[in-house]
């Protein structure tokens, strides 16, 4: 169910400006613009690259250019031997909050999952940003306590491959 007057559809190239600036949103709404490095240039290789890696549905308002993003790719779950979604922005404008857009999103990205058979939509969210755990928790997103996310990046990323070390 989209509320009324939206439209949610696949990004084309044109919208790589809108792509941009929406997840630059999500960036200075998560107070981590200082780590926003991407250009449109890394997004039309994401996104229409030949081997392209991810994909993201956009939401429109009449008279407006687009006020949300779902950007996601394919994850594998081996020990299941199933394929899976993740889910790595999802951004709504905060005058566009609290009308649906985001659930909307999220509906339109389970029905993705539902018809391409991956067994699950997973996602990350900031331990400080309540409204967004309380909304997850709202449509029955559970949190994963057996797991803590790791990451391996500049310096560290180079030395263990073996290559000159330096930072990202």
């Amino acid at each position: 169910m989209t509320p009324p007057g939206c439209r949610l559809r696949p990004v084309v190239r044109a919208d790589l400006p809108d792509v941009f600036r929406l997840v630059h949103g999500l960036a200075d709404y998560e107070r981590l613009t200082s780590s926003f490095a991407a250009t449109q240039a890394d997004f039309d290789n994401m996104l229409f690259a030949p081997d392209h890696v991810a994909e993201a549905t956009l939401a429109e308002l009449p008279g407006r250019p687009p006020v949300g993003i779902a950007l996601f790719y394919r994850t594998v779950n081996t020990f299941r031997g199933q394929i899976g979604m993740f889910l790595e922005d999802l951004f709504v404008e905060p005058d566009c909050r609290g009308q649906g857009i985001g659930l909307a999103l999220l509906r339109h990205l389970a029905q993705i999952a539902i018809d391409r058979n991956y067994n699950l939509i997973q996602w990350s969210v900031l331990n400080w940003n309540e409204p967004s755990i309380k909304f997850y928790e709202r449509i029955g997103a559970v949190k994963v306590d057996d797991w803590q996310v790791r990451r391996l990046s500049g310096t560290a990323l180079n030395a263990l491959a073996g290559g000159p070390a330096r930072d990202a």
